[in-house]
């Protein structure tokens, strides 16, 4: 947690993964952000992974720091509630139809100054979720040796929106500074999908070639990378990126004058040429096999790091949470027990680092309704009496 977005205040009314993301960014960074969620919980607040007692370890993660508002939202009066609370604060991100209820066009009726952030599945309102766009754009195609598409499971096109809708409505908050006006936002996980594959070079690619990119499996297009197996069976993953880093390489598995003779033969030099070395990758892999595998991946690890060489051994995720690396002694992280779900484990805190700022620990999720209270009286003046109303009547849900 760090307060560079200290005094700002969002209102928050989503589910599932980037309009949820969105909000969880700007309160690590000090903003605060109210959540506004169905009395008892959205769709996504027991999605899993979850304990025993059917807490979502999910929701708890992707909601950190944030405040809980519940409203009955199938009712006009709790809608209503919605609306004026957004009014009421001027900042709104969610994943709401763009033509119902939370309209920009409605909203704005009584806050014109309104910034609005909507994340939304395709640019034309239909629905979409990550898993489809993905199938959309082409990658599952890419993935995998092949035949059959292999669909990724980290939600990419998820989180890429969810860190686009941060960084929208801090520039459209930036515009209303200077020019007064409000504006909405509206960001399709397909139009994300898409404008990535067109930025990575993959649109101009298959229209220059006319072809799809062939699937490589663990392999990396355009460079020296693939999996090798070392000779204790621990496959590791290894990526040439600069053409030192290929020098030493070759010299750290003692290839040099094998590696000679594939260029005499061929007539090429891989020395500073990426390409070469994945067009030849045919005479290249089966070398490297043969000197990996016969290195167990102790040795092999402690001379590709004294070369300076990128890799990886493939690990398991429970692997990865015992890494004190990544996970045990990264300051990003910290011991958390006051969890919703009561079970105490690491949480995480803002990804960036500010070496000028002390880094904050990590806050608790709310509980579903747990500032209902508090963001209602202050923002909206209601009355203690006016609020007990709204309690009994089940317009306002509350963690009691």
């Amino acid at each position: 947690m760090y307060q560079l977005l200290n005094g700002l205040s969002v209102i928050e009314a989503s589910s599932f993964v980037a309009s949820p993301t969105a909000g969880l960014y700007c309160a690590q960074f000090g903003a605060e952000v109210i959540r506004v969620d169905q009395v008892g919980g959205g769709p996504d607040y027991r999605r899993w992974p979850v304990t025993a007692e059917n807490n979502s370890l999910y929701w708890e993660n992707l909601n950190r720091a944030k405040k809980s508002v519940a409203l009955n939202l199938g009712v006009p009066e709790g809608r209503e509630l919605l609306k004026e609370l957004v009014r009421a604060t001027g900042q709104f991100i969610t994943n709401f139809p763009a033509e119902g209820f939370l309209s920009h066009a409605k909203l704005s009726e009584g806050r014109s100054d309104l910034v609005t952030v909507r994340v939304m599945g395709w640019a034309d309102g239909a629905p979409a979720l990550d898993y489809t766009v993905n199938n959309a754009v082409g990658y599952p195609m890419l993935t995998g040796p092949g035949p059959e598409p292999v669909n990724h499971v980290l939600p990419a096109w998820d989180l890429l929106s969810g860190a686009y809708a941060a960084f929208a409505l801090l520039a459209a908050i930036q515009r209303r500074a200077v020019t007064g006006e409000g504006s909405e936002v509206r960001i399709p996980l397909s139009d994300v999908a898409i404008g990535t594959v067109a930025n990575l070079g993959g649109i101009a690619e298959v229209l220059y070639s006319g072809e799809n990119r062939p699937r490589l499996g663990n392999a990396v297009y355009g460079l020296f990378g693939r999996d090798f197996v070392t000779a204790d069976g621990q496959r590791t993953m290894i990526v040439v990126v600069t053409h030192r880093q290929w020098a030493n390489l070759i010299a750290a598995l003692d290839l040099g004058d094998r590696i000679a003779a594939i260029e005499a033969a061929r007539g090429v030099s891989f020395a500073a040429d990426d390409g070469l070395r994945y067009t030849h990758r045919d005479a290249l892999y089966p070398l490297f096999e043969s000197a990996i595998g016969a290195r167990p991946h102790a040795d092999l690890a402690a001379a590709l790091d004294g070369a300076g060489i990128v890799h990886s051994a493939y690990r398991t995720m429970q692997d990865a949470a015992q890494d004190s690396r990544l996970v045990g002694g990264n300051p990003m992280f910290s011991a958390f027990d006051a969890n919703p779900s009561g079970f105490a484990y690491p949480a995480a805190g803002a990804f960036g680092t500010i070496p000028q700022q002390e880094r904050g620990a990590p806050q608790p999720a709310p509980r579903n309704g747990q500032h209902s209270e508090e963001v209602l009286t202050s923002r909206l003046n209601l009355s203690s009496g006016e609020f007990a109303r709204l309690i009994d009547t089940g317009i306002v849900g509350t963690d009691r």
